[in-house]
């Protein structure tokens, strides 16, 4: 870990600027928003199912504009973009305060999916890669740490703020730290970073040479369909477990609290396996290190589906974890490995969609498995089965004897 020291000491402020912007972000992730699922449906007389399904239309609406929007990162410099998104994040927050019906909500969801969980992440992962070369493991690890450190600081101001102020005014206070605290930090680290926009390049760090590769080029690339199943994977299991651990809850005998408490274990292997990742990558290529990273999700399922006991809890959790933050920073270095980093932002933007697609879909399929009577052993069995199989498939593609 020592590696970082010297490379954060010279490019802090870019650096910055990814971190603070993935941790905003967190705002539209589903572990933040649902701190305020009981409150909505309630103020608002919704049904589980109701409210499930408008959050669902509202996630998938938002992955179809993000790939058609995340090609404004090629063409528009780093701090417009920023400020467009930032004020699309503020305007969700605004939404979600003055919801009063259905179609209030539903607006409110989609802007804050779409400007939280998928722009704001893109920019700064799109920016990372497209800055740095030999230290883009680590710039992307640092940028996305926001994540992990959002998963154990925003529920916890959340629950804090809804209880002295209520939910709705809550969002209040998370639109007013918009203006009063990201735009602010942003200028700053941007003011003084080395590069400001895609024509700049930081010195110390040359970006690819070669030909760069836009969407269609990408989807020419039987590579890129043998490894999208492994890509797909983890937003796909992940939502679908968090979304169902009510399920998970019931066939374990576990109480909500003993999960919750798992969560701490889930943050910190995430946030430290993301950085580790960033060393292996600059180390060896993201290349070399995708046909490994399925590994940690399989354990967590075959962990989740064949053990019993309080223990099992903390254990599948900290594989899922270590499996995220693995899949996290490898992945989104392999892009610009493979495809170059001139069409970064379009390229990115399609994968961003295609994940938020998944992760709406898991949450569906997941229920009509269990209300068809699946138990755990099976679900995840099967799961696993599936993790195992999308792992195998990258092996053409990215072994060390692949050829394109």
């Amino acid at each position: 870990m020592s590696g970082y020291l010297p490379f954060i000491g010279r490019q802090w402020p870019l650096l910055g600027f990814g971190f603070f912007t993935v941790f905003w972000g967190n705002l539209g992730q589903s572990f933040f928003l649902s701190w305020y699922g009981a409150d909505i449906q309630q103020t608002l007389s919704l049904s589980a199912s109701r409210y499930g399904g408008i959050y669902a239309l509202a996630t998938v609406a938002s992955g179809s504009c993000i790939m058609l929007l995340g090609g404004l990162l090629d063409k528009w410099r780093i701090g417009f973009v920023a400020t467009l998104i930032a004020v699309t994040l503020m305007a969700a927050c605004l939404s979600l305060s003055f919801a009063d019906s259905t179609p209030a909500l539903a607006i409110g969801f989609f802007l804050i999916r779409l400007s939280g969980q998928g722009l704001m992440p893109l920019t700064a992962q799109t920016t990372m890669a497209r800055s740095f070369n030999e230290n883009r493991g680590k710039a992307i690890s640092i940028a996305l740490s926001g994540v992990p450190a959002g998963e154990v600081i925003m529920p916890a101001l959340a629950v804090s703020l809804i209880a002295l102020l209520g939910w709705r005014q809550s969002w209040l206070v998370w639109a007013l730290s918009i203006p009063l605290l990201y735009l602010p930090l942003t200028y700053w680290f941007l003011r003084f970073s080395k590069t400001s926009s895609k024509e700049e390049q930081i010195p110390s760090d040359h970006s690819n040479s070669g030909k760069s590769s836009g969407r269609l080029e990408v989807l020419k690339d039987w590579r890129f369909w043998s490894t999208l199943p492994a890509v797909l994977s983890g937003p796909f299991m992940l939502t679908g477990i968090f979304i169902q651990q009510g399920f998970i809850l019931a066939q374990k005998g576990w109480s909500p609290s003993w999960l919750a408490g798992s969560f701490v274990a889930y943050g910190i292997l995430h946030w430290l396996s993301s950085m580790l990742s960033g060393i292996l990558v600059d180390s060896f290529s993201a290349k070399r290190l995708l046909p490994y990273i399925m590994l940690p999700l399989f354990l967590s399922l075959i962990s989740l589906a064949c053990l019993d006991g309080l223990w099992v809890a903390p254990l599948f959790m900290s594989f899922l974890g270590i499996s995220i933050g693995m899949m996290n920073t490898v992945i989104s270095a392999l892009w610009s490995e493979v495809y170059g980093t001139a069409k970064q932002g379009a390229i990115r933007s399609m994968m961003m969609s295609l994940m938020v697609l998944a992760s709406s879909v898991s949450p569906w399929l997941f229920g009509l498995l269990i209300d068809a009577g699946i138990d755990s052993f099976w679900l995840f069995i099967g799961s696993a089965i599936a993790v195992l199989l999308a792992g195998l498939l990258v092996l053409p593609a990215y072994s060390p004897i692949a050829r394109k």
